[in-house]
């Protein structure tokens, strides 16, 4: 048998994140215990309407996981397109996705499924935030920030103060 280079365990953790939340955060944590690898992929979403543009997202993503250190290596990719062509692309073992309830269950598993269909040999691996998170979401932070509220805690540093610039508040 021939020397066959070892691949590496790398994955994808794909989203819109609009913000980045600390339930995020927690999930990329997580998956660097599994993988050598994680490839967070900020999308486009060219279908929905975010809040931040896709630029910002993008940075606030790379700034909020330059402050923090991980177990394994991880990098900030922006993304349009198939998802299970970027994984193929990536060279990725896996797809990383976030489920906080059971109402996040049929969707994830329906892409699964397709993603499964489209690269046959790129599993599919859920990952539940920390219990801290579950109740966690970018649409919560969002109309918390939308309301006056308070996002600290929630959010990264960055995120809280992109929200308050955005609605011109200091919580």
């Amino acid at each position: 048998m021939g020397d066959k280079k070892k691949q590496t365990r790398r994955a994808i953790y794909p989203g819109t994140f609009d913000p980045v939340t600390n339930g995020h955060i927690s999930l990329i944590e997580r998956a660097c215990h599994l993988f050598e690898e994680l490839v967070v992929a900020v999308s486009r979403s060219a279908g929905k309407h975010p809040l931040f543009s896709f630029e910002e997202r993008l940075d606030l993503m790379e700034t909020s996981l330059a402050l923090q250190e991980y177990s394994c290596k991880v990098r900030v990719i922006s993304f349009d397109g198939l998802l299970a062509d970027l994984a193929r692309e990536q060279k990725a073992v896996a797809i990383v996705r976030g489920l906080r309830a059971v109402s996040d269950f049929e969707y994830e598993f329906q892409m699964a499924l397709m993603n499964r269909k489209l690269v046959k040999d790129i599993e599919t691996v859920f990952l539940m935030p920390s219990l801290s998170w579950v109740y966690l979401s970018s649409s919560i932070v969002k109309d918390v920030a939308i309301n006056g509220g308070s996002v600290e805690g929630l959010v990264p540093a960055a995120v809280k103060k992109a929200l308050a610039k955005k609605f011109k508040t200091d919580k």
